[in-house]
């Protein structure tokens, strides 16, 4: 039952919110910054709960269309996306709860957008859109939530609202530092779901899915492999600006491996022997940029 539980949630893939956790948890202590571990715990539960929610919907759905066989029968795997769903959503409220309005928006938008990836009339799966919305939500709104939660009032904002309005500050640096910090796991994240739609260009096709590949053609082997280069370049740029550690440069040698993949998508876009390609470099290049962060806090 467990194993076809995880089959059902896919749960390999959630190494995205996982290590996007874990990377910005490093950030957090190599800032100094004190973590609130009880509304930390919160969130994590909530955004893996909800990881899985989002991956049971997209099967559920795609079934319907593609004659995906489910590891349940239809009612239970329905069953089981309400469980998951409410679930998470009462995480989600509680660290809520817990903070502010802020976290409540940030938190909606999130669930909106886990639903209707693939449920609705006009689903960001089936256009263009998924490789930003993913990049965005796993590679964006997990820091930012995690950052905001474990860093002091008004570090990125502050607002009052009241019955006759709504007064917002956004406050520039911070807000330029975790956009910039956002890009390593935006790309990485991204290229995830690029390497997915390259590899099922065809198949979507049949089933009216036209995602990014199909729009843009062989650039798209090109983004894949800028995406990656991009994130050494923002390595680089964050340790000559002091956001990152010195000892985080040492992450770059994971281009070695990086390469190596990337020039086997390109030969081959496969998603039975190639597709693991863009797996294992967001393996490589969030962990060794999670592992050097972390070192630097130790040092």
């Amino acid at each position: 039952m467990l194993t076809k539980f995880f089959q059902y949630t896919e749960i390999k893939t959630k190494i995205t919110s996982t290590f996007t956790f874990a990377y910005t948890l490093a950030f957090l202590l190599y800032q100094g910054n004190k973590i609130d571990w009880l509304r930390t715990l919160l969130f994590f539960s909530a955004m893996f709960l909800f990881d899985l929610t989002t991956t049971a919907i997209n099967n559920y759905i795609d079934s319907k269309d593609n004659g995906q066989i489910l590891s349940f029968d239809r009612k239970t795997a329905l069953f089981i996306i309400y469980i998951l769903f409410i679930l998470s959503t009462i995480l989600g409220l509680s660290l809520a709860y817990l903070s502010d309005l802020v976290i409540l928006a940030a938190g909606a938008v999130c669930f909106a957008c886990g639903v209707f990836y693939t449920y609705g009339p006009i689903p960001i799966s089936r256009q263009p859109l998924g490789e930003l919305f993913s990049g965005f939500f796993y590679g964006f709104m997990i820091p930012f939530i995690l950052l905001y939660i474990n860093t002091p009032a008004g570090t990125f904002l502050n607002y009052d609202l009241t019955m006759t309005g709504l007064s917002l500050n956004l406050f520039f640096i911070p807000f330029l530092v975790l956009l910039i910090f956002s890009v390593i796991p935006f790309a990485v994240t991204a290229n995830i779901m690029l390497a997915n739609n390259i590899c099922d260009l065809e198949k979507d096709v049949t089933v009216k899915r036209f995602t990014l590949p199909y729009y843009i053609g062989r650039s798209a082997i090109g983004l894949f492999a800028g995406l990656y280069l991009l994130t050494y370049v923002v390595n680089i740029i964050m340790v000559v600006i002091g956001i990152f550690p010195p000892v985080s440069l040492l992450a770059l040698l994971s281009v070695i491996p990086v390469w190596k993949n990337i020039k086997i998508f390109i030969e081959k876009q496969s998603k039975e022997e190639t597709f693991i390609c863009s797996i294992k470099n967001f393996i490589w290049i969030m962990g060794t940029n999670s592992l050097f962060l972390f070192i630097g806090y130790l040092l």
